[in-house]
């Protein structure tokens, strides 16, 4: 089972790795009287490999006369690069997002040590036409994970991400000859003839999935500003109309998911729900990208085909998708600045954005718009959902200190379980996440 409950997900894209390696370090030329600009670039070796992250150097020097990167990747990289930063040593590029154990990245941003990289953001890309900031999918740079302080500023750059969203089996839909819902009145159309032929209209593996979904759907009921007042813990931000309407849309939900779900929702037996779409019980089911290859070798109805799409919208506003992505950073005590945004704007070009689908394991996709076309054909059907005017939802509940008995993220998603059972009432869960968010409040980091 590829998934975690909120902040652990978006960590797992970033927990596999190998052993570091380094590039050449300052070298001289024409009898040592030149000396070669030195780029120290520090990236975490994650599930996609290390083998990009020597490619992407090889690119880079080649394009830059004179400039050798010195190329730090390994599994631990918090333990390679911290020793060297407390004795003044700073990396230039460090790519390293939040979540994980040792929070290095989040160290760094209460201490302040972060640079601010609008000017990377407003260069062209190397090149190509448009600036970095053009070439980002809208919405990732609008979010609490890259801009840290709320001051409009860019801190940590988006980098290799993943798309989630509704799973189900497309030629279910063209052999019934119903409609895509693109909105939550459609959705419960589409309900209500399902269940005429048997079929529920909606299962789940394991509450933990409803993490993405209800971020998503809080950006639909209420933009950035609504989710980022929900993931701070903002006072009497669920007594709102748009949080209502958020618990009233899976509460409806919840009365036309497949009946054996909730016995079926847990580790060991997740795999079951998931089936449910495969088996023509369910039609949808939010999951990740991950889910094509976790039910590869399973049995199904035939003519089956994997179909993705983003929440049906609220009214006429937008549709969302939640995207896991990492980030990548330079501090303030980069050696070179100027280097190290030539560098990361590199890195948004479709050049490299080539390199990553190709060396990197799986493929490490970037999020830039020409991202879908860059990508094989196996995860066009993914990368392809921000082309069809689907909106990005990113970020999470804000980290703080440990509260006894309290888990915002249980009290949330984890709750879904027992208003689909009927265990509990809209009420009674609105009155525990106002609980836990109240007690979270007080102890923001």
């Amino acid at each position: 089972m590829k998934k975690a409950l909120s902040l652990g997900l978006a960590a797992a894209f970033v927990l596999t790795a190998f052993a570091g390696c380094k590039a050449p370090a300052d070298s001289t030329s024409n009898g040592g009287s030149t000396q070669k600009k030195v780029l120290k670039v520090a990236a975490l070796e994650s599930a996609y490999g290390a083998d990009m992250w020597r490619e992407i150097a090889k690119a880079f020097e080649a394009a830059n006369e004179g400039v050798t990167v010195d190329l730090t990747i390994s599994k631990t990289l918090e333990d390679e690069i911290s020793p060297q930063m407390k004795a003044g040593n700073y990396p230039d590029v460090v790519h390293l997002g939040v979540g994980r154990d040792a929070a290095l990245t989040e160290t760094m941003i209460k201490e302040d040590g972060l640079r601010d990289l609008s000017n990377m953001l407003n260069m062209t890309v190397p090149g190509e036409s448009k600036t970095v900031k053009e070439k980002i999918i809208p919405g990732f740079l609008d979010t609490s994970i890259t801009n840290p302080y709320s001051d409009g500023k860019t801190y940590l750059a988006p980098m290799f991400y993943g798309p989630c969203g509704l799973f189900y089996d497309a030629n279910l839909l063209k052999t019934k000859g119903w409609d895509l819902p693109k909105t939550w009145d459609e959705m419960w159309e589409l309900g209500e003839k399902a269940k005429a032929e048997g079929i529920a209209l909606f299962t789940y593996p394991t509450t933990g999935y409803f993490d993405a979904f209800m971020y998503a759907l809080m950006y639909e009921v209420g933009g950035v500003d609504f989710f980022n007042k929900v993931t701070r813990y903002e006072e009497g931000i669920w007594d709102t109309a748009e949080a209502q309407q958020v618990l009233d849309i899976v509460a409806k939900l919840a009365s036309y998911t497949e009946k054996t779900t909730v016995s079926n929702a847990n580790d060991s037996n997740y795999l079951k729900n998931q089936q449910l779409i495969l088996d023509n019980k369910a039609i949808f089911m939010p999951n990740g990208t991950w889910v094509v290859g976790e039910m590869a070798d399973v049995p199904r109805v035939e003519g089956f085909e994997w179909g993705f799409t983003a929440l049906p919208a609220v009214g006429d506003g937008d549709q969302y998708s939640y995207t896991f992505f990492e980030q990548m950073w330079s501090p303030k005590e980069a050696q070179n600045p100027e280097l190290a945004d030539k560098f990361m704007a590199f890195l948004y070009s479709d050049e490299a954005a080539k390199i990553f689908a190709e060396k990197g394991v799986g493929g490490a996709v970037q999020p830039i718009t020409t991202a879908s076309s860059l990508v094989n054909d196996d995860l066009k059907l993914f990368y392809s959902i921000y082309d069809n005017g689907a909106k990005a939802a990113m970020g999470a509940f804000v980290a703080t200190e440990p509260v006894e008995g309290v888990d915002i993220a249980k009290s949330v998603f984890g709750t879904v379980d027992s208003i689909v059972s009927g265990d509990k009432t809209v009420e009674q869960w609105k009155a525990d996440i106002i609980k836990a968010s109240d007690a979270l409040r007080g102890a923001l980091k």
